[in-house]
This record gives structure tokens, sequence and C-alpha cells, in this order.
């Protein structure tokens, strides 16, 4: 057991498999739970995709102890961009700050007729980035993602420089 712990392999491979975890999470609640994101929560899942490329690199890299640490820190780094951007994005929901350029959607066309703009409006999949989707206990998806990308950049740093990471 103590030999598994001090695996240089096994920090990455729970890093990717907690990315992993999150993204589908994400995506299933999107297209089977019918929890469209807005732009804010899209930028929140590039940051998993970011880290999971690093970890799975950090997972890649045997050879090299120090790449291994890099890739570790710099995943840790992309969580800690994660967080932020999930902070941001409760300061939006609590309506603590405005939000970007982009979370007010597309402008429409001038000069449409009211069909045309009926037709786009219709079609247009759109998530407010000030609207909460859901919660549990009064916490939002982006509340708890601050946390857990808190934690994946501490778990991060941790075996960037913990001794089994030689």
């Amino acid at each position: 057991m103590n030999q598994l712990l001090s695996s240089p392999r096994l920090m990455p491979a729970l890093l990717v498999t907690a990315c992993l975890g999150a993204l589908g999470t994400a995506l299933a609640s999107q297209y089977w739970g019918g929890l469209y994101p807005c732009v804010l929560c899209i930028y929140q899942r590039y940051a998993y995709g970011i880290a999971m490329a690093l970890a799975a690199l950090a997972f890649l890299a045997a050879a090299g102890p120090l790449r291994r640490r890099l890739a570790l820190a710099g995943s840790g780094l992309a969580f800690l961009g994660g967080s932020a951007i999930a902070v941001f994005h409760v300061g939006v929901e609590q309506k603590w700050w405005e939000g970007t350029a982009d979370c007010q959607g597309s402008a429409l066309p001038e000069g449409a007729t009211v069909e045309q703009l009926r037709e786009i409006l219709m079609n247009q999949q759109f998530a407010a980035c000030d609207a909460v989707a859901w919660e549990l206990f009064g916490v939002s998806i982006a509340g708890y993602n601050v946390l857990a990308c808190a934690f994946l950049a501490a778990l991060s740093f941790w075996a960037a420089v913990k001794r089994g990471a030689a």
C-alpha cells in the first residue's frame, strides 16, 4: 500500500480522473439534465481541460521528474484559474458585479422582421450568467466549482513538491 501511495503516477492519474468526472458531470447535466451552460461555465470547463492535459503529461513523464513536477504545477495553475473564474461567476450570480460582454448573449440583427427575430430567439440556446440554474444547500454549481478547483489546485501543488513525485 505504501508503495502505491509513493508511485509518481498515482496523483496525475487521480487528477485526470477528477477532471474527467467534472467534465463528464457538466456534459451530462447539459445534454441529459437540460442545464445549458453560460459562457462563464464554458470557461470553467476549459480550465479542467487544460489541467487534465497537463496532468496526463505528468502521468506520461515517468522518466523526467522535473517535467512531471512542472506539469503538475501547471495543472495546479490551471485549477487556480478555474477557481478564479468560478469566484467571478459566483459574484455575477449574486449580482455583486457585472458579467462579461459575452454574458449578455449575441446582438440581434438590425432590420430583421418580427418572424426572423422570433426564429432567432426560439432557436438560440443561451444561459444568462447571472441566473443560478441549479443549487444545493443554497450553493450554486459555480460555488461548488470554486471549492473543487481550489482543492484540486492544492492537490496538484502538493504532488509537484512532495518527495514521491521525484
